[in-house]
């Protein structure tokens, strides 16, 4: 699977150009976000409460996790499948952290809005 991944990495797949802004969309890129949304999906399903934007704010949400478990807080899980160099369970592991997190602070403002409704 590493082979792939160093294969693929760079493989480009849209080019755009915006005001003077050069974007590119890489296939890894892809890979990351659509691993991000399945992951956001399953742990709204795991915590068991929804965010905000449903599939847009699971996604954000799990994008955040990620960023959490991979980039700030360095946890290193041995045995943590990857694909396409994403470890899997530290992904999952940080959407749930955060999607929880967000249920407690915000649950408040909710839970009033549909009681008084």
């Amino acid at each position: 699977m590493p082979v792939l991944h160093t294969i693929f990495a760079d493989t480009v797949i849209l080019t755009l150009g915006i005001f003077g802004h050069h974007f590119v969309l890489t296939l890894s890129q892809l890979i990351y976000w659509l691993i991000a949304a399945l992951v956001g999906l399953i742990a709204e399903f795991i915590v068991g409460w929804r965010v905000p934007l449903g599939i847009i704010g699971g996604f954000a949400a799990a994008l955040i996790g990620i960023w959490l478990l991979t980039d700030v807080v360095q946890l290193t899980i041995p045995g943590d499948p990857t694909l396409y160099g994403v470890p899997l369970l530290k992904t999952l592991i940080g959407a749930i952290l955060f999607v929880a997190l967000w249920h407690l602070l915000t649950y408040r403002s909710w839970g009033a809005r549909r009681a008084a409704a």
